[in-house]
């Protein structure tokens, strides 16, 4: 098969992640990735914001588990070392289509080169608030940005599981 097809096929999402910090040479080919995601009119309407500061990825932590409403202690990216945040300018039609295919090719170059991920959601409550304003004020990043998602990543602490068998009806041909 195809190794592309396979990535596509074996990718999970990890749940458990090791404390191992990703390599500097796999993080920098899984970044090189998301920026060669197919965007609306080529206008490139995302941003990706990688975190790999433990205390920042921390604060970020926390400030997601207020928001998804969980008790004190969970952590919502599981452990994982890096958090890749992908934003994209509400100015452009298609931004979060745009923003969606950059964490798609986040995860799939992720798999590929045995790095586990995950997709978070709650980045665009994290940055409509004053919290997430304030990261974007302190990397000088201005404009009016949507929080799309979280690709935390790392390497999985335990095996992916098995697929969920597809639907019927998934697909319909004419």
């Amino acid at each position: 098969m195809n190794e592309t097809l396979k990535v596509l096929e074996s990718r999970r999402s990890c749940r458990k992640f090791k404390p191992d910090m990703v390599s500097g040479d796999e993080l920098d080919m899984i970044l090189k990735a998301g920026t060669y995601s197919a965007t609306g009119m080529g206008k490139q309407s995302p941003i990706i914001i990688a975190v790999t500061d433990k205390k920042l990825r921390d604060e970020i932590a926390e400030e997601n588990r207020k928001i998804g409403g969980w008790k004190e202690g969970f952590d919502p990216f599981y452990g994982a070392p890096v958090i890749l945040i992908v934003l994209a300018d509400k100015s452009v039609a298609t931004h979060i289509y745009d923003g969606s295919l950059v964490m798609g090719n986040l995860m799939n170059a992720a798999e590929s080169l045995g790095v586990a991920s995950i997709w978070i959601h709650r980045a665009k409550e994290e940055f409509e608030s004053d919290f997430g304003k304030a990261i974007l004020k302190k990397l000088g990043i201005e404009g009016d940005y949507e929080g799309i998602g979280h690709c935390a990543l790392g390497y999985a602490a335990d095996a992916p599981a098995a697929p969920a068998p597809r639907k019927e009806n998934y697909v319909y041909r004419i």
